[in-house]
């Protein structure tokens, strides 16, 4: 009796699935003109001898649509807070108002717009690399098997099942690009 060759597809689909999820956290940190507090996630600060994550230092509010507050908790950390909120290339002026940092969220201008919708295709296409290896990946385990003695019928089953999972994944990303880069531009 033949063997049965099988490929893990479940694992080559979790793999897709995580570098879109990548893919959306960077899209999430883009500023859009939109008050989020996820644009402040990639913010980390040197509190207490290690790399802390803004969230975990004061409670982030979005009280308004244009505007973010960060009630710190620790107000030693606040004029440290306030720095790295100016060096992080947000492009946003903190306001101080004791303990409570407002970051009032300004108009994106059109030039800003392109470049976000750029670095957003950039954060695409570093997904779409990812998929492609994981799909080179599955067709590696293929190839393996193939000359483990995998019939070419089972081959050929196998070898559309993970392009199947790999253009399915890449319309998703495409599409999850098309709209974001369709809010950035939104005046």
């Amino acid at each position: 009796m033949a063997e049965e060759f099988t490929i893990d597809t479940d694992d080559l689909q979790r793999r897709m699935e995580g570098a879109l999820s990548v893919m959306k956290g960077e899209f999430a940190s883009l500023r859009t003109g939109r008050a989020s507090s996820s644009m402040l996630d990639p913010i980390t600060l040197e509190i207490y001898g290690q790399r802390t994550p803004l969230n975990q230092l004061g409670t982030i509010n979005v009280p308004e649509p244009r505007m973010v507050t960060i009630n710190v908790w620790d107000k030693t950390n606040v004029p440290l807070v306030e720095k790295a909120i100016r060096e992080s290339g947000l492009g946003i002026n903190p306001q101080l108002n004791g303990t409570i940092i407002m970051l009032p969220i300004p108009e994106l201008n059109e030039e800003r717009r392109r470049e976000l919708s750029r670095v957003a295709g950039q954060y695409a296409e570093s997904a779409r690399v990812a998929v492609r290896n994981i799909r080179r990946d599955g067709m590696d385990q293929i190839k393996k098997a193939k000359s483990d003695g995998m019939s070419e019928d089972d081959q050929k089953f196998w070898e559309e099942a993970v392009q199947d999972l790999t253009d399915t994944t890449i319309k998703i990303l495409d599409e999850i690009l098309e709209s974001k880069q369709t809010e950035i531009m939104q005046v």
